[in-house]
């Protein structure tokens, strides 16, 4: 008698994938929360020691803060995201210091330029997000130069956005098969990603720390304006959608810091310096 084969692991769709997180990242107005981390993008242009006129790439730059960051140093900077909305809004926030920067929509796993074009190449919390990481990864160091730098900041999974995400998980399960995007907040996922193709890489743990009224107002900010929280939202029948409420607000106060007024949440992320070899 012939075994039954087990079944294989299903394939995720990708494509499929990256269409939805478009769409998710596309609605609300990430600018109203990516506006607030301003600080990281400016301690990344620190960490990456970027010099006046190289040439800098921003990937996934969501409203640009990497990419002014860059600009105020002297770069020559091109801010790319696959949300034309929020290169928009980029753009008017360097109009308005008069920082001359290029805005092109780009996809970070097939970005429209050649071998070697980039000195130093940035991400803040956006090409984690890529559903296939190998691919964006091997993007990010096609597009820098032999002997350039690449910079990123990435929540980590026991940090406070990498929790929420774990707890949106719950209550709608990612597709099967598609890596977690914090584990690009690991040590173990960057070099198993980067490998042999960097002559250094360093992690430093970094915290964030997210400042608002209340747990509530928080939720109600995220839900409002972070696409992946107001697309749980509205996925969600209405009790479950208290539920997730409730969820959120507990973690927030479950990790937020401090006495008197005002909720202080900190949120590690791993602020990563590689590079090209």
């Amino acid at each position: 008698m012939n075994a039954v084969p087990a079944s294989l692991p299903a394939t995720p769709d990708l494509a499929a994938i990256k269409q939805r997180q478009q769409a998710a990242w596309s609605s609300g107005n990430y600018a109203v929360v990516g506006t607030t981390l301003q600080i990281v993008g400016e301690q990344l242009a620190e960490a990456v020691d970027l010099r006046w006129d190289e040439h800098v790439l921003d990937v996934a730059a969501g409203n640009g803060n990497a990419t002014l960051a860059a600009a105020r140093r002297g770069g020559r900077v091109v801010s790319t995201d696959y949300v034309p909305a929020l290169l928009d809004l980029g753009r008017a926030r360097a109009e308005a210091e008069q920082l001359q920067v290029e805005f092109l929509p780009a996809d970070a796993e097939a970005l429209p330029f050649a071998d070697g074009s980039f000195d130093v190449v940035l991400s803040t919390f956006g090409v984690m997000f890529t559903p296939d990481h190998a691919r964006a990864a091997d993007e990010l160091l096609r597009v820098c130069r032999p002997g350039g730098r690449i910079g990123m900041a990435n929540w980590t999974p026991d940090g406070f956005i990498g929790q929420m995400f774990k707890v949106l998980g719950r209550h709608l399960p990612p597709p099967a098969g598609v890596q977690a995007p914090s584990l690009w907040g690991t040590h173990a996922h960057l070099h198993a990603l980067f490998g042999d193709q960097v002559s250094a890489l360093s992690a430093t743990p970094r915290v964030f720390n997210f400042r608002y009224r209340s747990a509530t107002h928080m939720v109600d900010v995220f839900r409002t304006w972070y696409g992946p929280v107001q697309k749980a939202f509205q996925a969600l029948p209405a009790e479950r959608a208290a539920q997730l409420e409730e969820d959120l607000i507990a973690l927030m106060e479950r990790m937020r810091v401090g006495h008197g007024d005002g909720l202080v949440v900190p949120s590690e992320y791993l602020e990563t310096v590689v590079t090209r070899r």
